[in-house]
C-alpha cells in the first residue's frame, strides 16, 4: 500500500503545476511586469497632428529653407539641415546615403528652378515630425530640360533638441496628358 501511495504522490506531484517562484518573488515580479506596461504605455504617447501648430509652422519654415538651399546649391545650409545616418529613397527605389544626396543635388551640371509644394502638410509625433507634399520640379540636367512631378515625405527627428532631417522618400507622379 506504501508503494501504492508513494507511486501516485510522485505521478500526481510530477503532473500537477509548480510554482516557480515563492509566492512573494511572485509578487515581485508581477508589479514589475505591470511597472514595465505602464512606462511602456507612457513613453508610446503620440502627439496629435494639431498640438503645436508653432512648432508645425516652424518646421514648415525650415523644410523651406532647405528647398532654397537646394535650388541655390548651398551645400553647408544643405548639410546642416540633415542628420548624419540621413538616407534618400528615390522614386526608382534606390537608397542613398547623404553624401552621396549632397553630391548629386549639387552637381554642377544639374540646375533647379524655383519651385513650390502643393498639399504640403506637417504631423509632429513627439521628437518626430512628417513633412509631406506634392512637387512639380523643373530644371536642366546636362543642359537637358527635365520635368519631375512627385509626392514626397521628410522624416526630421529632434535630438538633443535640433530638428534634422533624417529621411527623405519620392514617389514619382505620372504626367497624364489629355488628347
Amino acid at each position: 500500500m506504501r508503494e501504492y501511495l508513494h507511486k501516485h504522490m510522485t505521478l500526481r506531484t510530477l503532473s500537477a503545476p509548480r510554482n516557480v517562484y515563492p509566492p512573494r518573488a511572485a509578487r515581485l515580479l508581477l508589479l514589475l511586469s505591470l511597472l514595465a506596461v505602464v512606462v511602456s504605455c507612457a513613453s508610446t504617447h503620440k502627439e496629435s497632428p494639431s498640438d503645436d501648430k508653432s512648432l508645425a509652422a516652424s518646421l514648415a519654415r525650415q523644410g523651406d529653407a532647405w528647398d532654397k538651399a537646394i535650388v541655390r546649391k548651398d551645400v553647408a545650409a544643405i548639410a546642416a539641415n540633415m542628420a548624419d545616418d540621413f538616407r534618400n529613397i528615390r522614386s526608382n527605389g534606390s537608397v542613398v546615403d547623404k553624401a552621396t544626396f549632397l553630391r548629386d543635388i549639387t552637381a554642377p551640371e544639374l540646375v533647379i528652378d524655383p519651385y513650390t509644394v502643393e498639399d504640403f502638410d506637417v504631423r509632429v509625433y513627439g521628437d518626430t515630425a512628417l513633412l509631406s507634399g506634392r512637387t512639380r520640379m523643373t530644371g536642366r540636367n546636362s543642359g537637358e530640360p527635365f520635368v519631375a512631378h512627385y509626392r514626397y515625405i521628410d522624416v526630421y527627428v529632434r535630438r538633443d533638441g535640433v530638428w534634422r532631417v533624417v529621411s527623405v522618400q519620392t514617389t514619382s507622379i505620372p504626367d497624364l496628358v489629355a488628347k
